[in-house]
């Protein structure tokens, strides 16, 4: 598979620390320059460096994961490839409306997750350098614990848009399939409702360990998602005169236009650009996922990274490609809505999105008002259920009322992309990197300080996107 050898070879060349690994002794901690001494220790190469100087060599497969490669790829791709990626053909739309523009936004969809795949590799180094085992606690092993509340509010706020877009989502799809079986219920019905009778008593539930197998629905309905849009894009069903042509409003008909390959250059195409960090956000779980790896070598790290985004690039490439071509500048925010109620077909690929998102809803939930506590510094002993029940309703009060106001899910992607799925993605690891390779000092290798520079540089790249991008989601307000 060439794009996935290409991102091997790429993380390949990037690590430095090939093979370095958290070591299961306790390890010394080192003093900064000039700085009061930290519980840190610093692993290069494939040693770990303690702060009496010593050197210990760290083999692979002492890490504890027990996740066989299969099984972490598979729980990979699922955390990458959300319900995001249906947002992705309003992205090409945003500049073009001619099938040849799709041209230009494969070539970004792979080359922004190459770059999401290489900081998403970065991230499980950090943790082989550091000994961390968390986004945040990468951050404070790295930079310091006193800031440590920038990239933990950051995940906190991008869950809370995770769910408000499930939120949308939900209430789009429910007013359609309420549709679809001859009842008109309007969306904010459909989502006041879904939130009242389902969505709140599934938040409250204090054990979510039954709802994890439900998750496995969604890369399920993607794929059918994505083979049923294959299906109506080649059999023209929705091309004028087509047979579900008319079944749909006229501001959601296919609009084909002049606008191709050359539109890209267009500052509109930031809105695609920044929609893709949010849709490859996955980069808070990837401490976890290099813990769980079983045997996680950075030679293994780096393959299982490699796979799991070359597959989610191509899913995203299918999608985006299929939907766009089929609806060109008409395509919806939520392409699900560009296709008939009437559609057999798509009422399926509706059916297994909204189970999957009701399903998984209280997962991101729970991620959002767990981190909420820990921002405002609630011990764990004082959250009690009368505590966590009235911050479920805030929270699902405040979401549920951001998706009745805000209609357009290509928005809310663009936007979340542009502010924090950036910093997520791009920014805060190439300061967590550049800290770390800091604190090695003397030890540091050329390769190690190498790569500094080319993590700066995707920061800035970051920042730069971030800039323009929600400056053009905000203009589409």
């Amino acid at each position: 598979m060439k794009l996935s050898s290409a991102l091997l070879l790429l993380l390949s060349l990037s690590a430095p620390v090939a093979d370095a690994r958290r070591s299961t002794s306790s390890l010394t901690s080192i003093p900064r320059s000039g700085a009061t001494k930290q519980s840190v220790a610093f692993h290069k190469d494939a040693r770990v460096w303690g702060g009496d100087a010593t050197v210990k060599e760290v083999r692979g497969g002492d890490g504890g994961g027990t996740s066989t490669m299969t099984s972490h790829l598979f729980n990979m791709v699922k955390a990458i490839v959300g319900v995001g990626v249906l947002s992705l053909p309003a992205g090409i739309a945003a500049f073009g409306d001619a099938p040849s523009a799709a041209v230009p936004a494969a070539i970004l969809i792979a080359s922004i997750g190459s770059i999401a795949a290489y900081n998403f590799s970065l991230l499980g180094r950090l943790c082989a350098m550091t000994g961390a085992s968390s986004y945040k606690s990468a951050w404070e092993k790295t930079v310091g614990a006193s800031t440590a509340w920038i990239p933990g509010s950051s995940c906190v706020i991008k869950t809370f848009f995770a769910i408000l877009a499930y939120s949308m989502v939900l209430g789009d799809t429910f007013s359609a399939l309420f549709e679809t079986f001859g009842f008109s219920v309007s969306r904010e019905k459909a989502l006041v409702g879904l939130t009242l009778t389902v969505l709140l008593p599934l938040c409250k539930l204090k054990d979510l360990s039954s709802l994890a197998p439900f998750s496995l629905v969604g890369i399920a309905g993607m794929l059918y998602t994505a083979l049923a849009m294959a299906v109506r894009f080649f059999d023209g069903s929705y091309a004028e005169g087509g047979k579900l042509a008319a079944d749909v409003a006229e501001s959601l008909r296919p609009a084909i236009g002049t606008k191709g390959a050359s539109a890209v250059f267009s500052s509109n195409a930031f809105i695609l650009i920044c929609m893709l960090s949010t849709a490859y956000m996955a980069h808070f779980n990837a401490p976890k996922f290099y813990l769980e790896l079983e045997n996680n070598t950075i030679a293994r790290w780096n393959t299982c990274v490699a796979t799991s985004f070359s597959i989610s690039i191509l899913f995203f490439i299918g999608i985006a490609a299929m939907g766009f071509s089929t609806f060109g500048g008409a395509s919806n925010g939520l392409i699900l809505n560009n296709y008939s109620t009437k559609d057999s077909i798509m009422g399926f690929s509706r059916v297994a999105v909204a189970f999957a998102l009701v399903f998984t809803y209280p997962l991101a939930f729970v991620g959002c008002r767990d981190g909420t506590l820990e921002m405002m510094q609630v011990p764990k002993e004082e959250r009690t259920d009368a505590k966590l029940n009235n911050l479920t309703y805030i929270i699902l009060a405040s979401v549920t009322a951001v998706a009745l106001k805000i209609t357009d899910l290509s928005f809310i992607m663009s936007f979340g992309g542009a502010t924090l799925g950036n910093a997520l993605i791009y920014v805060y690891p190439a300061i967590m990197f550049r800290s770390a390779v800091k604190n090695l000092g003397d030890d540091a290798t050329a390769a190690q300080k190498l790569e500094v520079k080319l993590a700066m540089a995707f920061a800035a790249l970051g920042i730069g996107m971030g800039a323009i991008g929600t400056k053009m989601a905000l203009s589409k307000l």
